[in-house]
This record gives C-alpha cells, sequence and structure tokens, in this order.
C-alpha cells in the first residue's frame, strides 16, 4: 500500500508528522510525486524504482549546493532513502502563488547572482543527471572542450547507439566543434542550475522564484539563458534584470541555437528523433 509507504518515510524523518491526507502531483514523466498533507506541514515526495537511486541521491547533491549559495529559494531538502523496493527524495512543500509585477526582476537578479558563483574549471567534482539521463561533469579548463566531450559528444553516441541520427550529422558536428571557440566568448566558469525551463521553477506563495530540478555545473552562463529560450521563453522583464545585474556578452541572440543543440539531443534521446528538425538548422546555419 502506497499509504504505508508515505507513513513509513515519515517515521523515518519527521516521526511527529501524522498523515491527514494525500494527494497525486503531475506534471513530471520520469517519477512518481505526491503531496502529504500532515498534522505540522506538508511535504512534497517523488519516488521510483531502486535502480533510480543514484538520480536522486544527485539531486539531492544538486538542490543542496544551490541552497548554500542563498541567492535564490530553494527547497530544503528532509530526507532521501530506500523503503520497499523504492528509493524516494522527501522535500519541503512549496505552496503555489501568483506572479507580482516585480516577480521576473527578482527572478532575473537573482538567476544572475547565482551566476556569479565562479569555479576554476568547467564542470563538477562528480556526475549528475539531466532527466533520467547521465550528465558527465568532467572537468575542463576551456569551454568549448567541455561542451564538446561532456554535453555533446555523448548524447550523440547515445543517439547513434539507437539509430536515431544520420551517420552524416556526425560530420556536420565535427565541423561546428572547429569553430566553437571562434563562435562563443571566453568567460569565467559560472555555477548554473542546468535544466531551466519553465517546467523547473515554481512561483511561491510570496511570489518568489523557487528553483527546482537542477542539472547542477560550473557552465557558461549563456547556456543557462539559451535553455529558458528553448520552449517559449521568460518574460522579457527577466532578460532585462539579469542584463542589468550581470550584463551578457554582445551578440548572445546569435549564438542561443548552439547553446541549445544540448538540450535538444537530450530530447531526441528521451522522446524520440522529432527533434531532430531544430538541430539540423542549427548546423546548417553554423
Amino acid at each position: 500500500m502506497i499509504q504505508d509507504f508515505f507513513k513509513e518515510v515519515l517515521l523515518i524523518h519527521t516521526p511527529k508528522a501524522e498523515i491527514i491526507r494525500t494527494q497525486p502531483v503531475g506534471g513530471g514523466c520520469i517519477n512518481n510525486a505526491a503531496k502529504l498533507v500532515t498534522t505540522n506541514q506538508s511535504y512534497f515526495i517523488k519516488w521510483n524504482s531502486i535502480s533510480e537511486k543514484e538520480m536522486f541521491e544527485k539531486e539531492k547533491e544538486g538542490l543542496s549546493f544551490l541552497s548554500e549559495q542563498k541567492e535564490i529559494q530553494i527547497p530544503e531538502v528532509l530526507g532521501d532513502g530506500q523503503l520497499d523496493n523504492k528509493t524516494y527524495l522527501l522535500l519541503e512543500w512549496i505552496e503555489g502563488g501568483l506572479s507580482s509585477a516585480d516577480f521576473w526582476n527578482d527572478f532575473g537578479r537573482s538567476l544572475a547572482k547565482l551566476h556569479k558563483y565562479h569555479s576554476n574549471t568547467f564542470g563538477l567534482s562528480y556526475d549528475n543527471y539531466i532527466g533520467r539521463l547521465k550528465q558527465s561533469n568532467k572537468q575542463h579548463q576551456d569551454w568549448a572542450s567541455f561542451f564538446i566531450q561532456e554535453r555533446l559528444e555523448p548524447q550523440i553516441r547515445l543517439a547513434s547507439n539507437k539509430n536515431l541520427i544520420d551517420p552524416n550529422l556526425h560530420i556536420s558536428f565535427e565541423r561546428l566543434f572547429q569553430r566553437l571557440e571562434d563562435i562563443v566568448p571566453n568567460e569565467k566558469p559560472a555555477l548554473i542550475h542546468g535544466d531551466l525551463w519553465s517546467g523547473n521553477f515554481l512561483t511561491s506563495e510570496e511570489s518568489k522564484p523557487v528553483l527546482i530540478d537542477p542539472a547542477v555545473h560550473f557552465g557558461h552562463r549563456e547556456t543557462e539563458l539559451s535553455f529558458t529560450q528553448l520552449f517559449g521563453g521568460f518574460d522579457t522583464k527577466f532578460y532585462q534584470s539579469y542584463n542589468e545585474e550581470y550584463p551578457l556578452e554582445n551578440g548572445f541572440e546569435e549564438r542561443i541555437d548552439i547553446h541549445n543543440l544540448y538540450p535538444l539531443l537530450v530530447h531526441v534521446n528521451l522522446f524520440g528523433n522529432s527533434y531532430l528538425s531544430g538541430i539540423n538548422q542549427t548546423l546548417k546555419r553554423f
């Protein structure tokens, strides 16, 4: 019984909490999720099979790392573990609210401040996930080699193994690889969420942005801003306030499609070759 599973999880992490009611939470295509309303507060729980244990462990690390910077709200991680042939992640419940007039300005400034946390190398000390796909964060001194070797090439290999892409696409990518350093300006490695689109942030009851489901690493901040525009984009106030806090190099708009090759390849591997048209258009352009 799933209710017994919930009770056992709460007994481990919040022993004084008694469940009043539970309700399913939608929006994800990988894990099961629910809201647990208890006698002391509400919680968010997501769970999957034991085989997905590492995915939750890396998500926990990513959320905790972002939270440590104190620049933008992150749900508090209350626990994770294995129980009854399931693996789970327990978080505080973020009650949703409406966007105020200042929401997008606050969001843009907060993200820009997060991006000001720098590292000496691109990548991270551990690998993690983007969606349910493993994401290599092997560290590199320069962005182009990181983007090619740890982002694009693993996804190209995976798509090739699934027979999702034509061998000719490899040739086009190789040509692009030779030009990357000339196209994208050099910047310090910035701490980024790594999977930022409209489905991976919440608006809190206090009308503040809250980041969820990260694929954290130190990357090129243009990659983050590009990803936000992949599926419709954010409000223009978001980009204006970001640029006021941490100005982007000239010509960013022309480079968006380059950065979005990675999430498009991820979507090819997760959902099929309908996302190839955007990749082909970008490769032809560059």
